[in-house]
C-alpha cells in the first residue's frame, strides 16, 4: 500500500490547483465541469473533517449558478447543464449541501428533456453527451424528489427513455445491439461497446431502472437482450489481448484489442455485466461478469493494458477506483493487488513539472498532453479517487461513472 503521507499532500496539491484555476473552466458539468471540481472539494472537506474546502466547494456551485444566470446554456450530462443538475442532487442527499433540488433544478426539466428527446431523435443515446446523460439524471430526480408531482414527470420521462431506447435497439441471433456514430470525422458508424459512449451504459442504466418496480416490465427484455448481444461477442484465444472488442464495424473483422480502463474495454463491459446480473438475480449473468473481470487482473504492462496516463476516463485512477468498487463487491485477493497496483501506477505517473499536482492527460487525437482540472480527465477524478482509497467509510461520488 502506498504511504498515506503521499497521497496526503497529493490531496492538498490538487486542492490548491483546483482552488487556484477553476474560475478559468468554462462549463459546469459533473465530469468535465466545475460542479465536478466543487464534488472533489466538498468530499476533501468531510475527509479532512474542516469546513474550509466545503466553502471552496460552495464557492464553485455559486460560480456555476452565476454562469447560468448570465445565459449559460450548454446542456449535456458530461459539460453543461444536466450534469450540474446531477451534481446539485447528489450534493443534496448526501448532506453537502442544503438547496431545495426541486425548485431550482425543476426549472431545467423541460429543457433538458426536450434535448434528450432530439437526441433520441438522432440516435444519439451517448452517456457523456447525448440521451442517456439526460435520462441518467431524471433517474436521479426520480429517486430523489420529494414532490409527487415531479415525480410522475420524471416517471414519464424515464419512461419515454427506455421506449425510444427499445424503438433504437436492433434484434439480432445473439438478442439486441445498438448502433451508433463511432468516430464523426469518418463518418463511421458501428456497434459501440465502450462503457463512455455505447452498450455497457445502456445495460447499466436498464439495470438501475429494472430495480424499481414500476420499470421493471419494460426494461427487463430489453436488459436480457443486450447482455446476451454483449456475451455472444466474447472470445478468448491466445492471439487476443481482450476478451472483446471496442466497436463492431459492419463487415470488418472484429479486433480483440481494447484497452484495460472506465472508458473501453472489458473493465467496462464486465462492471455492466455485474450490475445488470445483480438487477435480474442472474447467477450465470453474474459468473460471466466475474469471469470476465478476473481476466482483466492479469493485463498490467502498458504493453497488454495500453494504459498511458492516470485520470480516470482511460489512465491508472479509473482502473483503482473500479477496483476498489469491486473489491468491496467481492472479496477477491486478484482485484485487491489490482487495486493497489494501479494506485501505485497512478502516483508514478506524476511527473510533469508543468502539469496540476504533477498530472497530465494525454489526448490521443491531438498526440499531446494536457494539464487538465476534471474529474473524468483530470485531478479532480483523481484526488477524489485518492479520498476513496484512505478513506475508512465508502463514498458515493462515483456513481456519476456508472460505477456503483
Amino acid at each position: 500500500m502506498i504511504q498515506g503521507t503521499l497521497l496526503r499532500q497529493k490531496l492538498c496539491d490538487i486542492s490548491n490547483i483546483i482552488i487556484e484555476k477553476y474560475t478559468e473552466e468554462p462549463n459546469i458539468g459533473v465530469l468535465t465541469g466545475v460542479s465536478g471540481m466543487a464534488m472533489f472539494q466538498f468530499y476533501y472537506s468531510k475527509f479532512l473533517d474542516i469546513d474550509e474546502n466545503a466553502e471552496f466547494g460552495a464557492e464553485m456551485i455559486s460560480n456555476c449558478i452565476q454562469k447560468i444566470n448570465e445565459g449559460y446554456s450548454f446542456p449535456t450530462y458530461c459539460t453543461g447543464i444536466g450534469g450540474f443538475g446531477w451534481a446539485i442532487q447528489h450534493l443534496k442527499t448526501n448532506g453537502f449541501i442544503d438547496f431545495d433540488c426541486d425548485d431550482l433544478l425543476s426549472q431545467f426539466d423541460d429543457y433538458l428533456y426536450n434535448q434528450m428527446m432530439i437526441d433520441f431523435d438522432h440516435n444519439n443515446f451517448d452517456f457523456l453527451h447525448g440521451a442517456l446523460g439526460y435520462a441518467y439524471y431524471f433517474l436521479s430526480r426520480y429517486i430523489n424528489t420529494e414532490n409527487s408531482y415531479l415525480q410522475e414527470h420524471y416517471y414519464e420521462y424515464l419512461s419515454k427513455s427506455v421506449s425510444s431506447l427499445e424503438k433504437l435497439s436492433i434484434p439480432t441471433k445473439n438478442g439486441f445491439r445498438w448502433d451508433s456514430v463511432l468516430e464523426r470525422k469518418k463518418d463511421k458508424r458501428g456497434t459501440n461497446l465502450g462503457l463512455s459512449h455505447g452498450i455497457p451504459s445502456i445495460l447499466i442504466f436498464l439495470s438501475k431502472l429494472n430495480k424499481i418496480a414500476v420499470f421493471k416490465d419494460q426494461t427487463e427484455k430489453l436488459l436480457f437482450g443486450g447482455v446476451s448481444y454483449i456475451l455472444g461477442l466474447k472470445k478468448e484465444t491466445e492471439k487476443n489481448i481482450s476478451l472483446f472488442p471496442s466497436w463492431v464495424e459492419k463487415n470488418k473483422e472484429l479486433e480483440y484489442n481494447s484497452r484495460i480502463a472506465w472508458c473501453y474495454g472489458d473493465l467496462g463491459i464486465g462492471l455492466s455485466l455485474l450490475q445488470a446480473s445483480q438487477s435480474l438475480g442472474d447467477n450465470t449473468i453474474e459468473n460471466h461478469s466475474f469471469n470476465i473481470l478476473s481476466h482483466t487482473t492479469f493485463r498490467k504492462s502498458p504493453k497488454k493494458s495500453f494504459v498511458i496516463d492516470a485520470a480516470i476516463c482511460h489512465g491508472s485512477y479509473g482502473n483503482a477506483l473500479i477496483y476498489q468498487n469491486l473489491f468491496h463487491r467481492n472479496q477477491s485477493k486478484l482485484y485487491k493487488e489490482s487495486m493497489d497496483y494501479w494506485m501505485k501506477d497512478g502516483m508514478e505517473k506524476a511527473i510533469f513539472n508543468d502539469g496540476y499536482a504533477g498530472y497530465k492527460q494525454y489526448n490521443g487525437y491531438e498526440k499531446n498532453w494536457m494539464p487538465e482540472l476534471s474529474i473524468l480527465e483530470g485531478v479532480a477524478g483523481i484526488g477524489l479517487t485518492i479520498i476513496n482509497y484512505l478513506s475508512k467509510e465508502r463514498n458515493t461520488w462515483d456513481e456519476c461513472l456508472m460505477i456503483s
